[in-house]
């Protein structure tokens, strides 16, 4: 297993425990962006060649694209991410497959293969993770208490080009509005306004998923993070410039996300407002179970794919 160090991955991989190798951080700006990508080909390529694997897994994976048709080894991509053009047409030719969910909206350049599922249901599936409210206290949150996440992020990515994020003033308001009906934790990946950073969460970061699955709401910028609320049935608001095919697949389909562009903001707000009175919500609830049963264990579909094309 190889990492980037780019947000949290390192610390996670830390406190799972999981043995993996460092061969780069993320850098910003185009040109930052293009040595690290080089710099992280170079050394994969030589983790390759001492440890000679039979196949090369990866999310996007450029690198792993790369190095695996340099070397002759496959490369399997797995993604989500339809605007994440440059990565994608330079990563997905070069790869022996690219497996995206099946509500991916772009034309793949290479072998496509398709799943009826998201990424974050191959950890957050029932089969794969139970919530444990024993795990809140960690976070400061007290058994039963009514909360509410908000998720800021940096867009530092490769593909967030064009996105604006939300100003101080927006992110207060949206604290001021959940913070009526509950208390507020704050996740970001970058400074938050002064006043909001007593809010800011603090834990150990490989459990959030269980704060995750027991919070009322959660709003902010991640898609990552409103999909995996959406597959914990917990409601999400999602604002941002870009959406995605599974952020319209789950609000769609479910229900369980609301996107709104930054333009929306106001619309936004008045779904969040609607969110804090709606029914039964969680892990619990009617729209995640009609989730469940459309959608499969990606995590064994894995297993039984790479076993079936290499084993």
């Amino acid at each position: 297993m190889t990492a980037r160090a780019k947000e949290i991955s390192v610390e996670l991989l830390e406190q799972t425990g999981l043995p993996f190798q460092r061969i780069s951080s993320q850098r910003s700006g185009a040109v930052g962006l293009a040595r690290e990508m080089l710099e992280r080909s170079y050394r994969l390529m030589g983790i390759v060649r001492r440890f000679k694997p039979d196949v090369l897994l990866g999310i996007m994976g450029p690198s792993i694209a790369l190095a695996g048709r340099l070397l002759r080894v496959p490369a399997v991509i797995f993604y989500d991410t339809e605007f994440a053009r440059q990565t994608n047409w330079f990563a997905y030719p070069l790869a022996y497959s690219v497996c995206t969910p099946d509500c991916y909206q772009e034309k793949v350049r290479g072998r496509h293969v398709t799943y009826p599922g998201y990424h974050e249901l191959a950890y957050l599936h029932p089969a794969r993770f139970v919530p444990d409210p024993a795990r809140l206290p960690a976070f400061g949150v007290r058994e039963g208490e009514r909360y509410f996440l908000l998720r800021f992020v940096s867009w530092q990515a490769s593909h967030d080009k064009g996105e604006v994020g939300l100003t101080d003033d927006r992110k207060r308001r949206l604290v001021a509005l959940l913070a009526a009906h509950g208390r507020v934790l704050i996740s970001s990946e970058g400074p938050v306004p002064p006043a909001l950073e007593p809010l800011v969460l603090r834990g150990p970061l490989v459990d959030v998923h269980h704060l995750l699955a027991y919070a009322q709401m959660i709003v902010g910028e991640s898609a990552t993070m409103a999909s995996e609320a959406a597959v914990l049935g917990v409601p999400a608001v999602f604002i941002a410039t870009t959406s995605r095919g599974y952020i319209d697949d789950q609000e769609r389909r479910y229900g369980h996300v609301r996107h709104f562009t930054e333009d929306e903001f106001e619309q936004a707000i008045d779904a969040v407002g609607a969110l804090l009175t709606r029914g039964p919500r969680g892990v619990g609830s009617a729209a995640r179970a009609r989730l469940l049963a459309d959608k499969i264990d990606v995590t064994a579909w894995m297993i039984d794919y790479v076993e079936r094309e290499f084993g």
